[in-house]
């Protein structure tokens, strides 16, 4: 998100991550390169939430897969940010602790609402494509303006989930963000927002990055998509379900 960079809200996206290194091959980046990574990393994410997710319904407590794998994620994005050029190395690591995120938290939401997560996905895709289609159709223009509006976003959600996560572990209720008032619901309903406009700041970079860069970013470039897709499906999910326990 915005907090690591100021030109997009993926940390992935900004001018210090695609800055020039001496020791890349001249291949440059392709489009289909970065698909194959990426279909490759959400490959490696559906196997490990599937395993968590089964692993849940046989009566496994998978509170500490669900936790760690969530750490691990943080970790790597963390190391991923600063040495750019471990992504290829730490992404699959990323993809498999998003993984085991991912199936915990999933498997919680099917337990109590059946099919919610597949609902999920569903909008997620959707919105993956529909924002595809309404960039390359030109029909939402990136321009300054709305990356600055896209970024400031970002950064002010990422700001009340930290303190929200911070107030989680000191036992102290936050009601405005984990709770199913209207305020709560509206929250999430602008964070999924947020996320799926920042779908269109990935293409953006990408798109100009393609054929200038060297291929090693098509890496950087997964992780980047990765991050924003994973986003996007979480809060959908959080929407989803607090919409189904108020009504």
């Amino acid at each position: 998100m915005s907090i690591f960079g100021l030109r997009t809200s993926n940390p992935a996206f900004n001018r210090y991550f695609w800055r020039k290194h001496k020791t890349y091959s001249k291949s440059k980046m392709s489009i289909s390169g970065i698909i194959l990574k990426s279909l490759a990393m959400l490959t490696l994410v559906g196997i490990t939430a599937t395993y968590t997710w089964k692993l849940f319904f046989a009566g496994v407590e998978v509170k500490w897969y669900t936790t760690i794998g969530m750490f691990v994620a943080i970790v790597c994005s963390l190391f991923i940010s600063f040495n750019h050029s471990s992504a290829k190395y730490l992404l699959p690591i990323y993809a498999v602790a998003k993984g085991f995120f991912l199936g915990g938290i999933s498997a919680y939401a099917h337990n109590r609402f059946p099919n919610l997560p597949f609902q999920a996905i569903a909008v997620t895709i959707t919105t993956f494509f529909v924002m595809l289609f309404l960039y390359r159709l030109k029909l939402i223009r990136v321009t300054k303006e709305f990356r600055a509006i896209v970024i400031t976003a970002s950064a002010t959600i990422f700001l009340f989930y930290f303190i929200g996560w911070i107030l989680w572990f000191l036992k102290i209720d936050a009601p405005m963000l984990w709770g199913t008032s209207w305020f709560a619901i509206g929250f999430n309903v602008v964070a999924a927002i947020i996320a799926s406009f920042s779908l269109l700041l990935d293409f953006y970079y990408i798109d100009r990055q393609v054929g200038r860069y060297p291929k090693e970013r098509e890496w950087l470039a997964t992780w980047g998509l990765l991050i924003t897709l994973i986003w996007l499906y979480v809060e959908v999910l959080r929407l989803t379900r607090k919409l189904a326990i108020r009504f």
